[in-house]
């Protein structure tokens, strides 16, 4: 699937977001991921990550910010996980965007420019924004996602200047691509642990038992 500049900017017009700028997102088709290097590799934009960095395992999640099935993965397990196995320290989670239509980039812009280089404040937002999935998603586009970024500290212009950021969509859709061709991504929520590709919403149990068999060997 590629949204062209036309179908972006109209869409875009009809939500109040006219202004932000666009390169086509290509959702790519594919298989299994080649192996564990290639999933660590971080592309054009810095990883979001809490945990170690050596830690002996890392979970990668790429999500939309318009899915809802990655809205109750973050509602439901992912706590779970956060207090299980990335507060103690023993996993490494990672976050990257994989934006399935022009609502999630805008999410996923505005998530990235409120944090900047602070993972922790990353990961409050992308909360934030799947918690209030409903409201920016289907109506309130303009106003939720401004009414987010004041909370956090930005001015509507900053807010404004964030969704008009090319250089910044262009990272995000060459990371996607990336995660299209190379690591076969074609659907969200997607994980990889160690590697090992997971499709799907995935429950706290079967994460468990596929972190505690890492953490074994």
């Amino acid at each position: 699937m590629i949204i062209t500049r036309r179908a972006f900017t109209t869409i875009l017009s009809l939500t109040g977001l006219a202004a932000l700028a666009f390169s086509p997102l290509r959702l790519i088709a594919g298989a299994m991921a080649q192996s564990p290097a290639d999933v660590a590799k971080p592309v054009s934009l810095p990883d979001m990550a809490l945990g170690p960095a050596d830690a002996p395992v890392t979970v990668t999640e790429f999500a939309s910010m318009t899915c809802p099935h990655c809205a109750a993965f973050n509602t439901v397990v992912f706590p779970k996980i956060k207090s299980e196995y990335i507060d103690s320290g023993k996993i490494r989670y990672v976050f990257r965007e994989f934006p399935l239509d022009v609502k999630a980039a805008a999410g996923a812009m505005l998530a990235r420019c409120i944090a900047k280089d602070d993972a922790g404040k990353y990961f409050a937002v992308v909360d934030l924004l799947f918690r209030q999935q409903n409201d920016w998603v289907t109506k309130n586009t303009t106003e939720t996602l401004t009414r987010i970024g004041k909370q956090a500290g930005l001015s509507q212009q900053a807010v404004e200047n964030c969704l008009k950021d090319q250089a910044l969509l262009e990272k995000i859709t060459a990371d996607q691509k990336y995660a299209g061709e190379v690591l076969k991504v074609d659907s969200t929520p997607t994980f990889f642990v160690n590697g090992e590709k997971i499709k799907g919403e995935t429950s706290f149990e079967e994460f468990d038992k596929k972190i505690k068999s890492f953490l074994k060997s």
